[in-house]
């Protein structure tokens, strides 16, 4: 499964960014996620460069489109780094602790507990997930990085892949907030974790997506 092809402002007609503003991974024409957490690859799973910016006010909802659906059960999360102002946003590789968790769509738990199916996994056989851009993050170029993470066969360490994509967005009429906290990729994750592993049996009964909590601007 590719994953991740175009992205789509579901706030506007801003339909001449609708493939340019996402750097293309190197599964374009595969479907291969990522398995090893501690790879660069989990920052974009980039082949190319950037090669245009989409524009999007705080506060509006931000879009991806995968390439058929979310094809695998599983958490999907969203992160924004802001590039520093003197940055070229098409190159910048935003490496280190410049990731914040902007939002996530995580599992929802019914009677008898989790399950592999749509009721458990609201993003799961979507071909369209989205979220909202906080009204406090401050304007300015940002990488959005958008992941499903595929639990099918994550009964062991490896098993879990992340399907990710990287889409260059400018935000306009953002507030004075201070996202965090802030991690890295690689580096947010650690093999093994309990959000990269998973049970049919026994039965799970709670279930945490990786990573840090959903800034709360």
């Amino acid at each position: 499964m590719q994953f991740i092809t175009g992205m789509l402002l579901m706030a506007a007609s801003v339909q001449a960014h609708y493939w340019t503003a996402v750097r293309q991974t190197k599964n374009y024409q595969t479907n291969a996620g990522v398995t090893d957490v501690n790879s660069a690859d989990m920052r974009c799973y980039q082949m190319k460069a950037g090669t245009s910016t989409a524009t999007v006010a705080a506060g509006d909802t931000l879009g991806f489109v995968a390439a058929a659906e979310v094809s695998h059960f599983g958490p999907v999360q969203f992160y924004m780094a802001k590039a520093p102002d003197s940055a070229n946003l098409n190159t910048w590789e935003a490496s280190g602790n410049v990731w914040f968790k902007a939002a996530k769509i995580d599992a929802v738990q019914g009677p008898g507990g989790l399950g592999s199916g749509e009721s458990t996994w609201p993003a799961y056989k979507k071909a369209t997930v989205e979220f909202t851009i906080p009204k406090n993050v401050p304007s300015g170029n940002y990488l959005v990085r958008v992941e499903s993470i595929a639990l099918h066969q994550a009964s062991s360490a490896g098993g879990a892949q992340i399907y990710l994509s990287c889409a260059q967005v400018q935000v306009t009429g953002g507030g004075n907030g201070t996202p965090g906290p802030l991690v890295a990729f690689p580096g947010a994750y650690k093999n093994g974790e309990a959000g990269l592993i998973w049970s049919y049996y026994p039965v799970k009964t709670s279930y945490t997506a990786p990573g840090p909590a959903v800034w709360q601007g």
